[in-house]
C-alpha cells in the first residue's frame, strides 16, 4: 500500500489505527521533510509517543500529529 494510501486510511478511520501504525507512518513521512530541524521535532515527539504506557495517551498525541498527514498529502 503506497503512504499516501495509508495515510488516507488513517485519516478515514482514526479509531480503528493502533499508535504503531500512526507512528511507522509518521515515521515515513519524516523523511521527506526538507528541514532537518522539523524531522529531529517529529523524531522528539515520536519517541514521547513511544515511551508513553498508557494507551490512551498514545492515541490522545497521536491526533495532536495529525497535521502532518495533511501536510503530507497537500505535498509539504
Amino acid at each position: 500500500m503506497s503512504l499516501e494510501n495509508e495515510i488516507k486510511n488513517i485519516l478515514n478511520d482514526f479509531e480503528s489505527a493502533t499508535p504503531e501504525t500512526i507512528i511507522d507512518v509518521l515515521n515515513q513521512i519524516k523523511l521527506h521533510f526538507k528541514s532537518a530541524l522539523i524531522s529531529e521535532y517529529l523524531q522528539g515527539k515520536i519517541q514521547k509517543i513511544r515511551d508513553s504506557d498508557d494507551e490512551q495517551e498514545k492515541m490522545k498525541q497521536c491526533k495532536a500529529l495529525l497535521p502532518y498527514f495533511d501536510w503530507y498529502l497537500q505535498g509539504l
